[in-house]
């Protein structure tokens, strides 16, 4: 049997299909989001909430109250794309050169929307509804900013929740965990400088190529031999940027690194790590190294409590075999920002399906998965009546 909320909702999915292939066909990156942002802000003046404009520059915030209820719900969504060119062939491919909704924000964005509609429409709660569409996910500080811009400030939330579509999850399945779920995510710089100098003369350089990768040898040692093999983490240098000529050797050399902990210990035993070592063994070969930590954003940590309420939920809209407990990744999320402020909330995700040829997020022939969009809407407007009660 059909749940009442899921019936409501299909006679507008046709709508809203058309509306996220709409955004997928328009991309926009962090803090660029426009467009996008005016047509949220459009759509939710529309259908009568409150809207409030300029949170991280292009963030959107819309708040509904409805009867004499006390009680406060954010539900946030992430509106930007990815600077990459999509390959998927669909006919609703981006119309950007290089720009690509290749991470599903497009179906966030209409997921949310989808689902404003309706409790718009409906109006069965009491308190207040706070829909949060976010900026530069995918730089990892849009979140970061909206919080210090004063998010929970002017639009106070009891609890705050965020899902994210996933390809190799069975289809419509919702995933959850207690907990660490995401990792951290720290971005380095490390500045290795030596004395350049001709090939042919090695004696008299200190070859800051040379030095970068016995430092990238180093630092391969932390996970080993620093950290218990109980707790994940990973450090990755993704980038050596040094000279181009042959018979040059360099003066300079930067590293580019990311690094990903599920514990706040953990990642703070890796940073200091990676600035020791980098500094010892520049020094070990008369070079000198200097770190630049150029962002980062913090473990992801779900609520259990209010894990519970969207299993609650999902279990009386889907049925129970429709919701799984997932493990922790060490894919990173900005709503970890969020919800570092306001602890009393939950990331979940929900399967896209994982079918053999499903690409995943951030492949370039990836996209949202339209079937799921009801299911997500539907999940945000049961948990909007079941904690608005």
């Amino acid at each position: 049997m059909t749940h009442p909320i899921v019936e409501a909702l299909q006679g507008t999915e046709e709508q809203f299909t058309e509306l996220r292939r709409h955004f997928h066909q328009h991309p926009e990156i962090g803090f660029e989001e426009h467009q996008t942002s005016e047509q949220v802000a459009r759509l939710l003046t529309k259908w009568g909430y409150e809207v409030h404009r300029g949170l991280a520059g292009t963030g959107v915030v819309g708040s509904l109250k409805v009867g004499n209820g006390s009680k406060r719900l954010g539900i946030r969504a992430d509106m930007d794309a990815l600077p990459m060119q999509e390959n998927s062939g669909k006919e609703w491919a981006s119309k950007t050169d290089g720009k690509f909704h290749g991470c599903g924000h497009d179906g966030h964005t209409t997921t949310l929307l989808y689902a404003a509609e309706y409790l718009a429409r409906t109006r069965n709660f009491s308190g207040t509804l706070n829909l949060i569409f976010q900026p530069a996910e995918e730089l990892l500080y849009g979140g970061r900013v909206m919080v210090e811009d004063g998010l929970f400030d002017q639009f106070p939330c009891d609890h705050i929740f965020g899902l994210h579509n996933m390809p190799s999850q069975k289809l419509g399945k919702i995933g959850l965990h207690d907990g660490a779920m995401m990792a951290s995510s720290d971005t380095l710089h490390i500045e290795v400088n030596g004395v350049g100098g001709h090939g042919a003369v090695p004696e008299h350089t200190v070859d800051a190529t040379l030095v970068a990768c016995h430092i990238t040898i180093a630092l391969q040692s932390i996970v080993s031999r620093n950290i218990t093999p109980f707790e994940p983490a990973v450090v990755t240098v993704g980038s050596i940027q040094a000279g181009h000529a042959p018979n040059i050797i360099n003066e300079k050399v930067l590293m580019k690194l990311t690094v990903r902990t599920l514990s706040e210990k953990v990642r703070q035993t890796v940073l200091q790590r990676i600035h020791d070592i980098a500094i010892a063994q520049a020094e070990s070969f008369n070079a000198t190294a200097s770190i630049t930590h150029v962002n980062g954003s913090p473990v992801l940590k779900n609520d259990p409590a209010a894990n519970e309420m969207v299993r609650s939920v999902a279990c009386d809209l889907f049925g129970q075999d429709q919701v799984v407990t997932i493990g922790s990744f060490m894919g990173s999320e900005d709503f970890a920002f969020m919800l570092e402020k306001n602890p009393n909330g939950c990331y979940f995700t929900i399967g896209a399906g994982d079918e053999p040829d499903r690409c995943m997020v951030h492949n370039p022939g990836y996209d949202f998965n339209d079937k799921i969009l009801i299911t997500g809407a539907a999940l945000w407007s049961g948990l909007t009546e079941h904690y608005l009660r």
